[in-house]
């Protein structure tokens, strides 16, 4: 049995998704050899750590009862940098202006020697390029499956179970909240401020939805993608970006009309990256409806494959990031 020390820097969404898929999945990783102790839980108001293990189920209920993880009035950086720990899980909120707190959380993290998981998009679509050097320097494994397509792998299909191949390009629906929208403006021939309310009704869109609408969450994992795997050396700037915003039903209905749908599809290749409203044909694999994210890898030796998953929710996250863990340690 591998013991693994880990800390969880961020407690919001994906960070208590993460604590209850590792409640959930003890006993599975213990049959993999693996035994996950999170001692140290950080959020932005203080942390509870404990070198034999932080009791999981207790966290979880005081975050949710009292809103706080403990009342250690440590930062998520001290934790990372005092605790005696292998692994640090970087949950924090994504900023793309930047890279919020993820970004000296995670250069601390690899300073210290660290292995780091994180669902984090900013401060790799900022500095992806000196984060991975400064990790592979301290002989630090970096991995950042959910900063891309929540439970769709797409970074992992690309470089394990696609080995060999040379990618050639990606393209897809890298957001559920704008695909959720535009299916919904088609279904109801509503017009976009109608589906945007119901969305957020929902809780599928932000208060402020203009990361999303506006193309610049997907612009981000675009620039992820497109350094991690085409090896650029790009950031959110480089990213030609269009909304969805001006799209009409009208519009919708036109392309209906001909045998098409309008998505915001994100795209990669050597030398193009954008992201954008783009026609595509009804029965396209492509073409998904609802808040589903779809890729699809075109390779030169195993053609296109094309994946479709949630890229959104705290557990559909943790997935990723739990899938990291283990192809890390085991």
């Amino acid at each position: 049995m591998r013991t693994i020390r880990a800390s969880i820097i961020g407690f919001g969404a994906v960070g208590q998704g993460v604590a209850e898929v590792l409640l959930q999945k003890d006993e599975y990783l213990r049959n993999i050899g693996l035994d996950i102790k999170v001692v140290a839980i950080a959020d932005s108001k203080g942390a509870a750590t404990d070198p034999n293990g932080v009791d999981l189920s207790k966290v979880l209920t005081r975050k949710r009862t009292e809103g706080i993880v403990g009342s250690e009035k440590l930062t998520g950086l001290e934790v990372i940098t005092d605790t005696d720990h292998e692994l640090v899980i970087e949950t924090t909120p994504t900023d793309i202006e930047t890279g919020g707190v993820g970004l000296p959380n995670m250069l601390a993290a690899f300073e210290h020697g660290r292995d780091v998981v994180t669902s984090n998009k900013g401060p790799l679509a900022l500095k992806y390029r000196q984060l991975s050097e400064i990790a592979k320097e301290n002989g630090s494994i970096f991995k950042f499956e959910a900063t891309v397509g929540g439970a769709m792998p797409i970074i992992n299909l690309t470089r394990d179970v696609l080995a060999g191949n040379d990618i050639i390009s990606i393209e897809g629906i890298l957001n559920g909240t704008c695909n959720y929208i535009l299916t919904r403006m088609m279904e109801e021939q509503a017009p976009y401020e109608q589906m945007l309310a119901e969305s957020q009704e929902l809780g599928i869109a932000e208060t402020d939805p203009t990361y999303d609408v506006e193309g610049i969450d997907a612009a981000c994992k675009l620039v992820i993608l497109a350094n991690s795997i085409f090896n650029m050396d790009v950031t959110y700037k480089d990213v030609d970006v269009k909304g969805i915003t001006k799209i009409t039903p009208e519009s919708l209905m036109l392309a209906q009309d001909d045998g098409y749908v309008i998505k915001q599809i994100g795209e990669v290749k050597n030398d193009l990256i954008r992201v954008g409203p783009r026609l595509v044909p009804v029965g396209h694999p492509l073409a998904v409806g609802g808040t589903l994210n779809v890729a699809s890898v075109q390779t030169d030796l195993a053609g296109a494959v094309t994946i479709t998953g949630h890229g959104a929710g705290s557990i559909e996250t943790a997935s990723a990031i739990i899938s990291d863990i283990i192809s890390i340690y085991r």
